[in-house]
């Protein structure tokens, strides 16, 4: 688990074909390593990725063709910039939310713009995820936990202050970017309780009590 919570920006050292598959050496530029272990997860851009191999400087991981598929990673080259964040710890302070590194879908940058010292991005998201996006929730856009500011049908709105600006590779987005997404875990969970829920539950729980108690909107 992570906390969307950017811990440093790297860069892809290397790409290899590795048994069919992909082995991704990645520059981890001021991550403190040195409570890196081999088998220690950590977020690639938003991606879990298990570290096979490391030094000081920098860790190996294997991309399985699925995750090269599905996610930005099939973006990258020598030299891309890319969000890290390790795997937390029980006394990690929860600063963002929950992320779990497994990518729901790929968004695409439709617009940024300035908003005084903010940026104001604009995402397309795919159709299928919008039902779990909601005003002022929370979204993992590259690993990054964002709040939400306003969704029209398939455009998510968010600003990116000036400190995110810095320390992610937003500022490297322009206009067509595919970034990955992954929406909030609670939305997640609450649609597979509401989908299985037995007939004698269903007085207790559904739509439009959460709409009555603030949940939902």
């Amino acid at each position: 688990m992570f906390t969307g919570i950017i811990e440093a920006v790297g860069a892809v050292k290397s790409l290899s074909p590795t048994g069919g598959d992909l082995r991704f050496v990645i520059d981890s530029g001021d991550l403190d390593m040195s409570d890196v272990q081999i088998g220690d997860s950590i977020a690639v851009n938003g991606v879990c990725l298990t570290v096979v191999e490391l030094d000081t400087s920098s860790f190996a991981a294997d991309v399985s063709n699925e995750t090269i598929a599905v996610t930005s990673l099939q973006g990258l080259k020598t030299g891309s910039a890319v969000n890290l964040e390790k795997a937390m710890l029980p006394t990690t302070r929860m600063g963002g939310h929950l992320v779990s590194g497994h990518v729901d879908g790929l968004g695409t940058v439709v617009s940024k713009s300035g908003d005084a010292r903010s940026i104001r991005l604009e995402i397309e998201v795919p159709t299928g995820l919008k039902k779990y996006i909601a005003v002022k929730g929370s979204i993992c856009i590259d690993g990054t936990s964002l709040t939400v500011n306003s969704v029209d049908d398939c455009i998510v709105g968010l600003n990116i202050v000036p400190h995110t600006q810095e320390r992610t590779v937003i500022q490297h987005y322009a206009r067509g970017s595919r970034v990955n997404l992954e929406v909030d875990l609670v939305a997640r969970y609450l649609e597979t309780l509401l989908l299985n829920m037995d007939d004698s539950d269903k007085g207790k729980l559904d739509l439009a009590m959460l709409t009555r108690t603030g949940f939902l909107k």
